[in-house]
């Protein structure tokens, strides 16, 4: 039988891949994919926490934080296009200067 700690490992191992995506890699869309990883830990966390405890509220949560990661995914790919059609570039390194 699946326990509680089953998920919350594998939502800790999830968020840690998450964490190391966001410092490690210089590409913003790989960091993008990584604060999605991120969100996507923590509502296995509510949901996992929420199904031991009987109690929808979690995933009532899990949903509205699901559409506003919708929300950012969105946002975030257009500014991200949008710099690369002005720069040609999607590494942090090379987007140091605010200047035009």
């Amino acid at each position: 039988m699946i326990g509680l700690e089953d998920y919350l490992t594998v939502s800790a191992i999830l968020f840690s891949i998450g964490v190391v995506g966001v410092v490690m890699r210089r590409n913003l869309f790989i960091i993008l994919m990584s604060l999605e990883l991120i969100l996507n830990a923590a509502n296995l966390a509510m949901v996992a926490f929420s199904r031991f405890s009987n109690n929808i509220d979690g995933q009532m949560m899990v949903f509205f934080i699901i559409t506003v990661a919708a929300a950012e995914v969105a946002v975030g790919l257009a500014l991200l296009v949008a710099l690369y059609r002005r720069r040609q570039t999607a590494y942090t390194e090379d987007l140091t200067n605010m200047k035009l």
